[in-house]
């Protein structure tokens, strides 16, 4: 079997003093597409960003290609979108500027050369917006300021890509664009784990769901069928039809 992209065993990791993932399992294989999902406050932006090392585990073991985690080094392999926050961090910056900087851990010593900057033309195309190369990121719409953020991470090139509630306040429309700006890196082969609250249109694909509650695993398999919140399982739901006594159906994953 190929050694595994992602390899977390046992995962612990606590944010301020309170515990937040409680021995989680994850194994993402090259070329696979895994779909976080969880009601909120069940640990799954903690558990990507423990991936990339923003958040520090207390236990468990963590690799990344094959090298645990404290001694991978080659972070030009992997593209990280964070949940949207400010793109520039409040600095005046344009798109290209904001993209290029996904760049840079692939250059030598910080010098874009023609093959770089084609790669920025490139995320950028794949998003929709190279027409916007030269705008300030202040300027954009919130749709267009994830698909800004999606390029940076796609200039690497990356071949592991991990996405935090990328589809989070965005339009519909930036939401098929991004579908498809992620087809097409699932067609190149790259490895990807998406947080999501929800499916939607990323549902054909994802190859496999994880859902965690209460910083534990408790599905790891086939996607959900459903979609929006009937999308997780463990999800309750009285059916329309039912009688006023009628308890929630109850699955007993998330609830």
């Amino acid at each position: 079997m190929e050694q595994p992209v992602i390899a977390l065993r046992g995962g612990v990791a606590s944010l301020g003093g309170r515990p937040v993932l409680r021995g989680v399992d994850l194994a993402v294989r090259p070329g696979e597409v895994v779909a976080l999902l969880g009601a909120n406050g069940s640990g799954k932006s903690t558990a990507v960003r423990s991936i990339v090392g923003q958040v520090p585990l207390t236990g468990g073991e963590l690799e990344l290609f094959g090298t645990p985690q404290r001694r991978f080094r080659d972070w030009a392999r992997v593209g990280y979108v964070p949940q949207r926050t400010t793109a520039a961090g409040g600095v005046p910056a344009t798109v290209r500027e904001v993209v290029s900087s996904g760049r840079l851990a692939r250059t030598r010593f910080g010098m874009m050369r023609r093959a770089d900057k084609e790669a920025v033309i490139r995320a950028l195309e794949l998003v929709g917006m190279a027409d916007r190369l030269g705008d300030p990121v202040d300027a954009l719409s919130g749709g267009q300021h994830q698909r800004v953020l999606i390029a940076r991470a796609l200039a690497g090139e990356p071949e592991l890509l991990i996405m935090d509630e990328p589809m989070a306040g965005v339009d519909l429309a930036s939401q098929e664009v991004l579908a498809e700006a992620l087809r097409a890196q699932v067609a190149r082969g790259a490895t990807v784990l998406l947080v999501l609250h929800e499916l939607g249109p990323l549902e054909p694909l994802i190859d496999r769901a994880v859902v965690l509650r209460d910083g534990c695993v408790v599905h790891d398999g086939p996607p959900p069928e459903a979609v929006g919140q009937h999308a997780l399982p463990g999800h309750d739901h009285v059916h329309p039809h039912a009688g006023p006594a009628a308890e929630p159906i109850r699955t007993g994953l998330l609830t």
